[in-house]
């Protein structure tokens, strides 16, 4: 078979895999095509996470036996045993003659892995189809596997001048109701959404899923101090939203047990030097309970500090056609003295959003 065919598969393959944003991480968006004699018997993709893999529902949902077929899969299939059994083991016993392959897996567990046991098992294998678009499609996924810390997403709505509120501190909304929508899809693609208290006492925010579909992710306030009231919105439904308070305060501080009869659990982060949480370490510890990736929301002085430490991966800018003039600016005092020092970004992609224009790029 042809390169073109093969490429053509596996951009089905990619646009199944798709479906399972919002639903599958800390796993990866997968899609899986079944080809036997020209014709697509099959079709599957990891549809949420703890479920069946792409692989196996392709299998399950063949319409004909598919000893013999060739299998498009965007991801190198698993070969250990997590939440399902791996799915090597069923592409064996189905008899699959070949499998082609976007990309290998940098899971240590799977890299490679899975392809030499197939390999030593008669199946012909084809790897690197389409590779770049399989890696991007779940770039959060291979971050977070190749350096054990948190894709991080720092999003934020501005003014066409540069600022997130008024000189009042007022925000709500600058940007479109449309824009707010995307905003509650960037919350459902990542694991965690974070802000700090500032952004807690004046906006008052849930920081939940409420205008796509999708799952809460884990809401983490750094709160240094530990001083964010118990009616905050934040401090609400722990059970269906969950919630993390970051603080350098120890466990004995009486606010402790205030704040922990909420429902909200509470931990101690080692301070920086200017006695606010260490958010290189807060990161770390974030990683170690397999949160995958992180949406910054704000405010002001997290994003900058995001910015100043080199933790953010990707800048999501919101720009609204509006001139506030004085007021808060969306990036602090980074201390760069000379253009040569600048960050660098790459701008992956405009669009529009309402009256708004989004600006998605990545650092580097």
């Amino acid at each position: 078979m042809n390169n073109l065919n093969d490429e053509y598969y596996m951009k089905l393959a990619l646009t199944l895999a798709r479906k399972g944003k919002r639903y599958v991480s800390p796993n990866p968006m997968v899609g899986a095509i079944i080809v036997k004699d020209g014709r697509i018997i099959s079709h599957g993709y990891h549809r949420r996470f703890g479920g069946h893999h792409a692989e196996i529902n392709a299998i399950k949902n063949a319409i004909e036996d598919i000893a013999g077929s060739t299998l498009y899969v965007t991801l190198e299939p698993c070969c250990h045993k997590g939440k399902t059994p791996p799915c090597i083991d069923s592409i064996i016993e189905h008899k699959i003659a070949r499998v082609v392959i976007g990309t290998i897996d940098s899971n240590p567990l799977v890299s490679c892995q899975g392809i030499n046991c197939m390999r030593d098992s008669g199946i012909e294998i084809k790897t690197g189809v389409l590779e770049n678009d399989c890696r991007m499609l779940n770039e959060k996924f291979f971050h977070y596997m190749e350096t054990g810390l948190p894709f991080v997403t720092v999003k934020y709505a501005q003014s066409l001048d540069g600022r997130i509120a008024t000189a009042t501190s007022e925000s709500q909304w600058i940007s479109s109701e449309a824009s707010l929508k995307f905003a509650h899809m960037l919350r459902a693609e990542h694991d965690a959404i974070l802000v700090g208290r500032g952004t807690v006492v004046k906006d008052d925010p849930e920081l939940t899923v409420r205008l796509v579909r999708g799952r809460n992710p884990l809401r983490v306030i750094v709160d240094s101090e530990l001083k964010i009231s118990t009616k905050a919105k934040v401090l609400q439904n722990t059970s269906e939203a969950p919630t993390l308070i970051a603080t350098i305060k120890k466990p004995d501080d009486a606010r402790f047990k205030r704040i922990a009869s909420t429902g909200a659990e509470i931990i101690t982060v080692k301070a920086d030097k200017d006695r606010h949480v260490d958010l290189k370490i807060l990161f770390k510890m974030l990683a170690g309970r397999k949160i995958s990736s992180i949406l910054v929301e704000g405010g002001a002085q997290i994003i900058t500090s995001v910015l100043k430490n080199n933790l953010a991966n990707r800048l999501v800018t919101v720009i609204a056609p509006k001139i506030i003039g004085r007021g808060i600016e969306a990036v602090g005092d980074l201390n760069i003295k000379k253009l040569a020092a600048a960050k660098k970004i790459s701008i992956q992609k405009v669009s529009r959003r309402g009256d708004d224009i989004i600006i998605d790029s990545r650092l580097f």
